[in-house]
């Protein structure tokens, strides 16, 4: 056995052992008052399409899928996991700074719109091309046979376009919030301030950059129960209590 496997296993046998008393009552809290509404538990992986584009945000994503990837340390089917782009041409992410000469990672996407599987689950982080329609199009195609369609930071603003969350309400990164009541005032959308996500059922809107990380654990927790995300955040050693209570300061 590898020393990974051999840290993972060790880790994860301490978190269950430790389980019953590691809940402070700051978290017991959190806990009561968060609204979780179960999915039925899977018993294979769960499907999750992380949507791409230029200039895609680094954590957008890639804490979501951390998040995602590490679920099955909590022993569960937990999920597979694949990008979505307008093409399979490389893009490149953010990562060298604003204004920066030299762009950030490059990527290349595994499917395009049209030849992408249907997902249950799909994230959208910030991007370029936020109004194109082909990705508003594929959007409202896939939501319907989807159990859960997330946004994290300005992602809100394609989740917007796509007119699925008219009369919902829904939060982004705090820089945006101004533009985006400006920009969906005649949506009735109920921008939420100071929460890391805003959950509706099927729609979730995470808030800025670290926040996904939140939202996409409050998705397994949704899945795969509470003390499973608990476990995924251990060994993340993600330390908030924002994926159990939704608020910015928890």
């Amino acid at each position: 056995m590898s020393i990974e496997l051999d840290r993972r296993a060790v880790l994860t046998a301490g978190i269950a052992t430790g389980l019953a008393g590691a809940l402070s009552s700051t978290a017991h809290a959190a806990a009561a008052n968060a609204t979780l509404v179960p999915l039925p538990k899977p018993e294979s992986p769960v499907t999750v399409a992380i949507m791409m584009d230029e200039g895609a945000t680094m954590i957008d994503f890639a804490g979501p899928w951390e998040a995602f990837q590490d679920a099955r340390v909590a022993k569960v089917p937990g999920f597979e996991l694949y990008t979505v782009a307008p093409s399979k041409e490389p893009i490149h992410t953010t990562g060298n700074g604003h204004g920066a000469a030299r762009p950030g990672m490059r990527v290349i996407p595994d499917f395009t719109f049209a030849d992408a599987p249907q997902p249950k689950v799909v994230i959208m982080g910030a991007q370029s091309r936020a109004d194109m329609p082909e990705k508003i199009e594929w959007i409202k195609k896939v939501a319907p046979a989807c159990d859960i369609v997330m946004s994290v930071c300005t992602g809100a603003f394609l989740l917007a376009r796509t007119g699925l969350i008219d009369g919902l309400s829904a939060t982004t990164h705090h820089d945006y919030y101004e533009s985006f009541e400006r920009t969906f005032k005649d949506r009735r959308i109920t921008l939420l301030k100071d929460r890391r996500f805003v959950d509706n059922g099927k729609f979730i809107t995470a808030g800025g950059l670290t926040s996904g990380v939140d939202g996409a654990l409050h998705v397994v927790a949704r899945y795969y129960g509470v003390e499973a995300a608990r476990v995924s955040a251990a060994y993340m050693e993600h330390n908030g209590e924002g994926w159990l209570s939704g608020m910015r300061h928890a």
